[in-house]
């Protein structure tokens, strides 16, 4: 694994409720393809970028963003960066180490109804044309 040269901070949106010090790991399900069990855990040096993973996330909990550290090598998110968005303009990565709870970010940008539903479809389009690929 290549660590890239951000050094953060990183952030990470999910609806669980965690606390300070709780580490996030790898070996869930995907929130975009539930039938895939993740090999990495994903982040993002962007708070509003975590703020939408929150809200697409799947589960009951309110969306959550935590400001987090990787605790081991991490490196750019190619479901991202080498398919959509060369360069890493949206500052994603991923880790096989876990990732620890550093704080809870309150003052991220909630999108309205409407962006939020279009984003899911626009998520939904994207899983059905690709069959749903994710880079495990």
């Amino acid at each position: 694994m290549t660590r890239p040269a951000d050094d953060g901070p990183f952030f990470h949106g999910t609806k669980a409720d965690l606390g300070i010090g709780d580490l996030l790991t790898a070996g869930f399900r995907s929130n975009y393809r539930p039938e895939i069990v993740m090999n990495h855990i994903y982040f993002t040096a962007l708070p509003d970028g975590a703020g939408l993973a929150a809200e697409l996330a799947s589960g009951e909990g309110a969306p959550r963003v935590y400001r987090v550290e990787p605790t081991g090598p991490y490196e750019d998110d190619p479901n991202v960066t080498d398919k959509k968005f060369p360069g890493n303009p949206t500052r994603s990565y991923r880790s096989t180490e876990p990732l620890r709870v550093v704080d809870e970010v309150t003052d991220w940008i909630r999108l309205a109804p409407e962006a939020l539903q279009a984003w899911r479809d626009r998520l939904a389009v994207i899983l059905d044309e690709e069959r749903g690929e994710i880079i495990n």
